[in-house]
């Protein structure tokens, strides 16, 4: 089966290509030296990832941040125009042990914390991002949108490879946050 390239959201304008039968390397690229800080530097940052819908990419970062950094981040989810929760979002998480099926949809103020951290996930909500308070850092690592490149695949097999390619990114991009973030 011939998988299309990535078609990049960030302005590298790199092509991946994915296979159902290849694991995704961490890209070194996405979001290189962020310098992550705990601002008071007594507890775990509050860390919001941001996408349009807050339907997949969004909640796929939220669920490996909780996954893989619990003792190190606080995360949260939501979106600049909330649709509902993604369903094959829910499955490819799920077949990596990770359950995001009690996630909603929802936006930023419905939360009602503030954040040390926003980080935007889609090209969309880092042009539209809410205002936030000056001591919340806004960081933009963008990340393809599944539901979009599934709807251009040629089978089921193909769409699900962009989601599961996309997870495989987030998590290789939660997997770099700085071991920095207990220790300030």
């Amino acid at each position: 089966m011939q998988i299309p390239p990535r078609t990049a959201s960030s302005p590298d304008q790199a092509s991946v290509y994915c296979r159902p039968d290849e694991e995704v390397a961490p890209h070194s690229s996405i979001a290189p030296n962020i310098g992550f800080a705990v601002p008071n530097g007594t507890q775990r940052p509050k860390i919001l990832f941001l996408c349009t819908g807050n339907s997949c990419r969004s909640h796929m970062a939220e669920g490996w941040a909780k996954a893989l950094k619990p003792e190190v981040i606080e995360a949260y989810s939501a979106g600049t125009s909330p649709q509902g929760m993604n369903q094959i979002a829910i499955r490819v998480m799920a077949e990596v042990g990770v359950d995001i099926s009690g996630h909603s949809s929802k936006r930023p103020q419905a939360l009602g914390i503030g954040f040390d951290y926003v980080v935007t996930v889609c090209d969309a909500a880092n042009e539209s991002c809410p205002v936030f308070p000056a001591r919340t850092h806004m960081i933009h690592v963008g990340f393809d949108d599944p539901p979009r490149l599934a709807r251009n695949a040629k089978s089921d097999d193909e769409a699900l490879c962009h989601y599961r390619r996309v997870r495989d990114e987030i998590k290789a991009f939660i997997q770099t946050l700085p071991e920095s973030l207990t220790t300030r």
